[in-house]
C-alpha cells in the first residue's frame, strides 16, 4: 500500500524531531477540574498522573473567566434556545441573532463600525492578511510575528516582503520608504503583545510611520495588529495594546479564545473593510462559525471586563503579574519585565529548559518549555502565564518551588 511508503517517511519525520528536541510530545489530558477554595484558584488532575494536583500556569485565559458560573449560564442558555451546532457556513444558513449581536458588541467595545467574527484567532489572521494582499501590495512585517501571520504572508502573492528586526521602527521606516512608488498598497503586520516573550509592539510610533509614508501609496499604508495576548490582559480597561500604548490602528484582531476564556476570533474596522471581507475571506466563507452558545458566553465576557467589576479582575491580574516577576527577579532568575502576564523565564538552554519543565510537573506546576524553532536558538525560556483566578498563595507557592531549584 502507499500509506505503507507515507508512514515510514513520516515517522522518520517525527523521529528526526524528538531527537532534535523539537517535538511538542503527547499532550497531557485533563480529566477533572477541582474549583477554587479560599486562598488558591483552580486545580487541575491529569490522565496518569493519579489523583496529583497541578496548578495551571500555561492558559492563555487572563480574566479567569472560563469557570465563571454565569459565564456557564450564558454558554447553556443558547444552546437551549438555538441548539450546539450552527448547521452551515454563514451564507448559507449559519447566522444567528447572536452571532449578529457579538460582533456588534466587539465593534463597540473597540470603537469600530464594525466587526466580523471566525472560528478562530489564526483563521482571523489568515482571513484578513490573504484577502487584503495583492499583487501590487508590499508585505511588512515584524521578525518575531506569531505563525499564523507569517503563514499568512506565506499564501499571499505580494509584489514585495520586507522583515524588520522586532521592534525597530528606524527599519520599519526604512522598508516603507523603499517600497513607496514600487507598490499601491503597503500592509504593516504586528502582533500587539507578543506571545513567547510578553513584550508590546510600539503601536504609537507604527502608526506615526504609517501615517508618515500614507500618501505615497495610492491605496495607503494600512496598520494590521493581532492583539489576542493583548486584548482582556492589558490596558486601563483591557482594551489591550492599543490602549496601553495610546495608538489606534486601522485593522485589529483579537481572539475569543485568551482572556474572554471561550472559542474563535475576530477582526474590527471599517464598514468597508468588513465588507470585504465577509466576500473574499475563506476561512470565514467555507468554515462554520462559532456556536451560538460560544457567542453568548463570549458576549458574557466582554460584558464583564466591560464593567467596575471588569477593572477589579485586571487590578488583581496586574497585582499577581507583579508579584510573580519581582519574585523572580529576587532569585536571580532572567525574566523580561513588562506589564503582561505572559512572563518568561529566560533559561538560553534547550536540555536545561526541559528539566526545569520536568521539574515544576513533579512539584504541581504545569508550565510550557518553549525552545528552537518556536523561539529562536539561545532564547529558549519557560513561558509564564499568570492568569486572574491566580491568587497570592498560588503565586508563591509556584516561586518557592523555583527557589528550591535554583538553590
Amino acid at each position: 500500500m502507499a500509506l505503507d511508503k507515507l508512514d515510514k517517511a513520516l515517522s522518520d519525520q517525527v523521529r528526526q524531531l524528538e531527537e532534535s528536541g523539537r517535538a511538542k510530545g503527547k499532550e497531557k489530558v485533563v480529566r477533572k477540574i477541582i474549583a477554587p477554595r479560599e486562598g488558591r484558584g483552580p486545580r487541575y488532575l491529569l490522565e496518569g498522573y493519579a489523583d496529583k494536583e497541578f496548578i495551571r500556569m500555561n492558559a492563555n485565559s487572563y480574566l479567569g473567566l472560563s469557570l465563571r458560573k454565569d459565564m456557564i449560564e450564558a454558554e447553556e442558555q443558547g444552546a437551549a434556545e438555538f441548539g450546539v451546532g450552527p448547521g452551515a457556513v454563514r451564507f448559507i444558513v449559519g447566522t444567528y441573532a447572536p452571532h449578529i449581536n457579538l460582533e456588534k458588541r466587539l465593534a463597540s467595545f473597540h470603537g469600530r463600525q464594525e466587526g466580523m467574527i471566525f472560528s478562530s484567532a489564526y483563521a482571523t489572521s489568515l482571513g484578513v492578511i490573504f484577502p487584503l494582499t495583492t499583487k501590487e501590495t508590499v508585505l511588512i512585517s515584524d521578525e518575531l510575528n506569531h505563525n499564523c501571520i507569517i503563514n499568512a504572508i506565506r499564501l499571499g502573492k505580494p509584489i514585495a516582503k520586507e522583515i524588520y528586526q522586532h521592534n525597530n521602527m528606524e527599519e520599519l521606516e526604512a522598508a516603507l520608504s523603499r517600497s513607496a512608488g514600487k507598490a499601491k498598497r503597503a500592509l504593516v503586520i504586528t502582533d500587539g503583545i507578543f506571545s513567547m516573550r510578553g513584550d508590546h509592539a510600539p503601536l504609537d510610533r507604527l502608526v506615526e510611520i504609517c501615517e508618515k509614508y500614507n500618501d505615497q501609496f495610492e491605496e495607503g499604508v494600512i496598520s494590521i495588529v493581532d492583539d489576542s495576548h493583548g486584548v482582556g490582559a492589558i490596558g486601563k480597561t483591557g482594551r489591550g495594546t492599543e490602549e496601553y500604548t495610546n495608538a489606534r490602528v486601522d485593522v485589529l484582531i483579537g481572539t475569543l479564545g485568551k482572556a474572554f476564556g471561550v472559542n474563535g476570533g475576530y477582526v474590527v474596522s471599517s464598514s468597508d473593510v468588513i465588507t470585504y471581507l465577509r466576500e473574499t475571506a475563506p476561512t470565514y466563507v467555507y468554515s462554520n462559525p462559532i456556536t451560538v452558545s460560544e457567542c453568548q458566553a463570549a458576549i458574557k465576557a466582554v460584558d464583564i471586563l466591560d464593567s467596575e467589576e471588569g477593572k477589579g479582575i485586571l487590578n488583581h491580574l496586574s497585582e499577581m503579574t507583579n508579584r510573580f516577576q519581582k519574585g523572580l527577579k529576587d532569585a536571580g532568575f532572567e525574566t523580561i519585565e513588562g506589564a503582561h502576564p505572559v512572563v518568561p523565564l529566560m533559561v538560553r538552554d534547550t536540555k536545561k529548559t526541559r528539566a526545569i519543565v520536568e521539574y515544576l510537573t513533579e512539584n504541581g506546576i504545569l508550565a510550557t518549555g518553549l525552545s528552537y524553532p518556536v523561539v529562536p536558538q539561545g532564547d529558549e525560556e519557560i513561558r509564564f502565564q499568570v492568569c486572574a483566578d491566580h491568587t497570592p498563595e498560588d503565586i508563591d507557592y509556584v516561586l518557592d518551588a523555583l527557589r528550591k531549584y535554583h538553590g
